[in-house]
């Protein structure tokens, strides 16, 4: 059976992603506070249980002005922006996997699979991203979800079940080792063991080639941008003749796994390899 995509199915996935977006806020949020996942939602500030109007994605808000409802204090812009960020990428993820507005896709219980794991593997990835920010952590039970469902995606590929290449099976800790290596040999100073646990599920998703040029463009952004931070800096100090807040220096801890995940993002979207030659 065909079906043919119009906007509509974008727009679907759009909402989706929105409200996936809202739940990963929650998971989250609680996961730092080592709150559990289930029962009422409620203001982070005055504990506050939130009625259904105020849990509107995006729009509660706006229509909040940003702040909560009982205490008045400013919400943090991480939530309409997660969630945005997620609907966004859903609807990326659409058009990636089906071509543009127009095409014919067979549809069956492979695609919708197969669209379901990219949707989950790219909610995991802004969990890891933000929690990463907030903590300079990755949990465990994200980047190992992420791994498990990229490898279930390695046995879905194109619409139809299949037997991945032992190329495919070995991309996950192939892209782990460099990671693990470093951290073993620097005893964590130079990255987080975390890092490579989400380069094995990066591996299993993008491929070996792609994977890794996921991961040099992180390490290329990377330097870039803590290299510019480090130059405003001290541009800024030699402006104002001292030290504003807190310094960030070669030495200083930076998460690293929003570069992965920057990274996995331009692969996935542009195809580019810079391995193509090799693998």
């Amino acid at each position: 059976m065909f079906i043919f995509l119009s906007h509509i199915h974008f727009v679907f996935a759009f909402l989706l992603g929105v409200a996936i977006g809202s739940f990963l806020n929650v998971v989250v949020l609680r996961r730092e506070k080592e709150e559990a996942v289930t029962g009422r939602s409620h203001c982070m500030h005055c504990g506050k249980v939130l009625r259904w109007y105020e849990l509107v994605p995006v729009l509660s808000y706006v229509k909040q002005m940003g702040r909560c409802t009982g205490c008045k204090e400013k919400l943090s812009v991480q939530y309409p922006l997660v969630e945005l960020i997620t609907g966004i990428l859903f609807t990326l993820v659409v058009g990636a996997l089906f071509g543009r507005v127009g095409s014919a896709v067979t549809l069956g219980m492979p695609t919708g699979l197969e669209l379901v794991l990219h949707w989950t593997i790219w909610s995991l990835f802004i969990a890891i991203t933000v929690y990463d920010i907030r903590t300079k952590l990755i949990p465990d039970v994200f980047s190992y979800t992420l791994a498990v469902s990229a490898f279930a995606l390695l046995f879905v590929q194109g619409g139809v079940f299949m037997l991945p290449s032992y190329v495919e099976i070995l991309a996950g800790p192939f892209l782990f080792l460099p990671f693990y290596l470093l951290w073993k040999v620097s005893d964590g100073h130079w990255l987080g063991l975390g890092d490579g646990k989400l380069a094995l599920g990066i591996g299993w998703f993008l491929g070996l080639s792609l994977g890794g040029t996921a991961i040099m463009f992180a390490f290329w952004i990377g330097a870039v941008v803590s290299v510019g931070i480090i130059a405003f800096q001290k541009f800024t100090q030699s402006l104002q003749g001292k030290r504003v807040g807190e310094q960030l220096t070669l030495k200083s801890e930076i998460p690293f796994g929003p570069f992965l995940v920057l990274g996995a993002l331009i692969v996935y979207l542009t195809h580019v390899n810079l391995f193509a030659q090799l693998l």
